[in-house]
């Protein structure tokens, strides 16, 4: 097993606020986390620290073995795949989905004057594929709905073929239908075992799928619980984490959650 990320002491400081404090971590290749927590708890910064676009104020980030504010970034972003909102917003809404995915090989959005080889050709066209999209390669991005959006991001990320995957709510606003659709892809992704460390944020515990290993509980950028993830979402720690009553149950292989 191969570690993928370590944070020793990483604290990151915002207009004199703590936004992450003392986090402690270690992810290896063979894991699959889910990051959860209050609104604030700081989920989403830790994620754009793990793909690059953030540094620590205080204390060592490594990821695939090298230290940010050591290294170039734009070569380290190559090596992660990261679908979120804010980098869908800035695909074209003109750019064709086969563009849109492609264009991850250079961690850019929107096609300029980049020149793909065949194999870069092929490898999008199987990565549509694998998540159902390839009805809609010659679609504009824009034209797509909310479920085939979120897919194409995924999609996106994972086109680089990269060593760490980071997905920032990949199911979030999506209808009933497209969520339970692209959780169950995304389910037999994360149970394949050649699929690289996956790093998911989530709002809500039903939107976990099948293949997850791990969760990180996190609270006013504070740690406060990580590790196999039947016994870190808990009835208790969750309780404590959201300061309400709750009652977590596994139901056919899905996280449940209702106030007691």
């Amino acid at each position: 097993m191969k570690q993928v990320i370590s944070l020793q002491n990483v604290t990151l400081v915002r207009e004199g606020k703590k936004i992450l404090q003392g986090i402690n971590w270690q992810v290896t290749d063979n894991e699959r986390w889910v990051i959860v927590g209050p609104n604030g708890a700081g989920k989403t910064t830790l994620l754009k620290i793990l793909a690059g676009q953030m540094q620590p104020t205080t204390g060592t980030a490594q990821i695939l073995g090298e230290t940010l504010g050591e290294i170039n970034v734009f070569e380290l972003r190559t090596r992660v795949g990261f679908a979120s909102t804010a980098i869908a917003n800035r695909i074209p809404n003109s750019e064709k989905v086969m563009d849109a995915v492609m264009t991850a090989s250079y961690a850019i959005t929107g096609r300029f004057k980049e020149v793909y080889d065949d194999v870069d050709e092929r490898r999008a066209r199987r990565v549509l594929s694998e998540w159902e999209l390839a009805n809609l390669a010659d679609r504009p991005f824009g034209t797509l709905s909310d479920g085939e959006k979120k897919r194409t991001q995924i999609a996106r990320a994972v086109m680089p073929d990269p060593e760490l995957l980071l997905l920032d709510e990949p199911v979030a606003s999506l209808d009933i239908g497209a969520r339970e659709s692209t959780i169950k892809i995304l389910g037999g992704y994360a149970s394949h075992p050649k699929a690289p460390a996956i790093v998911m944020v989530t709002h809500h515990l039903e939107e976990i799928p099948a293949g997850f290993s791990h969760a990180l509980v996190l609270d006013q950028g504070k740690i406060i619980a990580q590790g196999p993830i039947n016994q870190t979402l808990t009835t208790n720690i969750l309780s404590d984490a959201y300061k309400i009553a709750l009652e977590v149950a596994m139901v056919n292989g899905r996280f449940a959650v209702r106030a007691k």
